[in-house]
């Protein structure tokens, strides 16, 4: 009974009152500690007994002063007069400075208080009592109480840990008049709000010409419960002076920057034990967290001068810039990100006016591992490619949906790809969250985009790896279908995938031109899926009707478990994988084999040797070949 648990830093005399998800941490901004189990206030040990069962008997605020170690503020209680009122009857609440707050003060503040005992010291004692009892469990974080100095405000800024930014180190210790709390400072009146300070403080002052220049005076001299990170002179001169030039001068990008240093809620150091992400006005977030005894913003411990106490919140003196996105350029915001080689090649090609002015755009940038094996020559058709990797307009890829279109500043014409587990734009897919920079956002994407030219059969004619396939679809009149628009994922089989097959399968089916039309449909799905979209499995309804699926094993395409020679080959209509094997259905797969092709397979032929003589020059074809001529010359006087 009465034991009441503490979390102690080990090595020091440090304790806080932390809830239980903290203890099993085990760790207060990053150093060790345990779990130290105390007799709660008022009660004792028992020798022999459990716990700590015996109750102490009360007495005043005075005496109480001295039973819980504070014995300096019962010193100075006792020299300022004050004694008498917290001896006598009364409901009152004392915050306490312990006897190392007080000797950590200056000696010119120190001295500057008991030189006056009946005036400083008594007015600071007074600050520190309230006219009622309050327990911890009153004390609610943004609330204030008034104290007994000219009823000024004492800020409850992290219960449980403190008021006005001093941490409790013993707290609802009850006595017949009150109750005290032992804090780790000696706490000062704040008549001044966070623009007083502003005002007053020299090394502020290029920070109080912007909060001018943005009109926020009025802001932050508002109640309410602030805390501003300030950054200092030397925090702006570190900066580039042109991009503080150009931020100075953006009303737009300067509200953003002063907002973004403006926490929604009074914050002190103490209350920060472990990481924290905080909201700021911009509507953006930071990470304050602590390294033993710094506190940091995104992991950096930046801050020079903490908890400086205003009227409406806290002010933290920090002696670096924090930039929010919303107000970088393009090339500002890839400095941050896994796009820098990127940055270099568009620098090469001369597109930095692109992004670095004030055109509204949206730049798709491949992360550094798409140039592993370096960077491409730069040389007008790389420029062409670069300037279709910007589109116009500022974007926002939660807004993007399936099918939408976009204009690049090359003219191309780019489409969007939603999948479950992916967002593309063309065969390039999302690869990072955006950033939003003033007029730009920055999208990382895993590869090199690649536009569209042409339909898939004006893809498939122009290479001439598809010369038998070319032929084999307007055999069996598909190329309509192929040229028209539409959404077509083609596993294109290459004239290597004819040539592999068995010579009486390779026969049978160009001789059977209702087989090779259901053939060549089972290689076509009518929707677009590129590679980047493909997780474990995906399954694929072909034209055929059966399924096809697609798979992706050691980074590899896989369709039916074939592996895929290329991917992502892009037409106005579609995408083109290249394979190296012909798919066939499982209820179409021959069981016999024949020796020649039937006659229907001499116009296949026919036109597979205009469009590409290397087929011919094949050994397995050429038999084949030469007897198909020797037929057409004896029907047809030759061709």
């Amino acid at each position: 009974p009465n034991v009441c648990a503490v979390q102690k830093l080990i090595g020091t005399n440090r304790k806080y009152f932390t809830n239980c998800k903290q203890w099993y941490q085990r760790k207060i901004c990053g150093k060790s500690t345990v779990i130290s189990y105390e007799c709660c206030p008022g009660y004792e040990k028992v020798p022999g007994e459990k716990g700590c069962p015996a109750a102490l008997p009360l007495s005043n605020i005075y005496e109480t002063l001295g039973v819980v170690g504070s014995a300096t503020t019962q010193l100075y209680s006792d020299r300022s007069n004050l004694r008498p009122e917290i001896e006598g009857p009364g409901s009152f609440t004392i915050f306490a400075p312990s006897n190392e707050a007080w000797a950590s003060l200056s000696a010119e503040t120190l001295d500057s208080l008991v030189s006056n005992v009946n005036i400083e010291l008594l007015n600071a004692l007074r600050y520190h009592m309230v006219n009622k009892r309050v327990l911890t469990d009153d004390l609610k974080h943004g609330t204030t109480l008034n104290s007994m100095y000219q009823d000024l405000p004492i800020q409850i800024h992290h219960y449980p840990n403190g008021v006005n930014c001093a941490r409790l180190l013993k707290a609802d210790h009850h006595a017949t008049n009150g109750v005290v709390h032992v804090i780790d400072k000696v706490i000062a009146t704040t008549t001044n709000s966070i623009q007083q300070i502003i005002e007053t403080e020299e090394s502020l002052e290029t920070l109080r010409a912007a909060v001018a220049a943005s009109d926020l005076n009025s802001l932050l001299e508002s109640e309410g419960q602030y805390t501003l990170l300030a950054p200092t002179n030397d925090a702006f001169e570190k900066i580039p002076r042109e991009t503080l030039n150009r931020i100075l001068g953006d009303p737009e990008a300067l509200r953003d920057l002063l907002h973004h240093h403006i926490l929604k809620s009074a914050m002190c150091a103490e209350a920060i034990i472990a990481g924290l992400t905080m909201e700021t006005l911009e509507g953006t977030t930071l990470d304050v967290g602590c390294s033993g005894e710094e506190l940091t913003l995104n992991g950096k411990p930046i801050i020079a001068n903490k908890d400086v106490l205003a009227t409406n919140g806290v002010v933290h003196f920090v002696n670096e810039l924090l930039i929010p996105d919303s107000a970088k350029t393009l090339f500002e915001l890839a400095q941050e990100s896994e796009v820098s080689k990127s940055m270099d090649i568009f620098r090469q090609a001369g597109l930095s006016s692109h992004l670095t002015g004030s055109e509204r755009v949206t730049l798709l940038a491949p992360v550094n591992e798409v140039f592993k094996d370096g960077l491409p020559v730069v040389d007008s058709n790389m420029k062409n490619l670069l300037l279709n990797h910007i589109v116009r307009d500022q974007l926002s890829s939660k807004y993007l949906y399936h099918g939408q279109k976009l204009q690049t500043l090359g003219d191309k014409e780019l489409r969007v790809f939603v999948y479950r587990n992916n967002l593309c734009i063309e065969n390039a897919c999302i690869a990072a969250h955006d950033k939003r920079g003033r007029f730009g956002t920055l999208f990382s994407v895993d590869k090199m985009l690649t536009p569209p030219s042409g339909s898939v059969m004006d893809v498939l004619k122009a290479d001439h790896r598809f010369s038998t396939l070319v032929a084999a679809i307007q055999s069996a009149g598909l190329t309509e279908n192929l040229n028209r628009p539409g959404t077509f994922t083609v596993f294109a089989p290459t004239n290597e995938a004819f040539r592999a097959m068995p010579q009486g399968e390779l026969n049978k089916l160009m001789g059977n031109a209702k087989e090779l039309a259901n053939i060549l449909k089972f290689h076509v799905a009518d929707e677009i899926l590129v590679s980047g979209a493909v997780g474990a499995l995906v399954r694929l309804k072909s034209m055929q009707g059966d399924k096809l699926e697609v798979s992706m094993k050691n980074n590899v395409i896989h369709i039916n478990k074939e592996p895929v020679a290329e991917s992502d080959i892009m037409a106005t209509n579609g995408v083109v994988y290249a394979v190296n094997s012909v798919l066939q259905p499982q209820a179409s797969r021959p069981q016999e084999r024949g020796d020649e092709p039937a006659d229907p397979a001499l116009e296949i032929f026919k036109q597979a040797s205009a469009i590409s003589k290397v087929s011919q020059r094949n050994p397995r074809l050429a038999p084949v070949y030469s007897r198909l001529l020797a037929r057409m010359k004896e029907n047809s006087g030759g061709f």
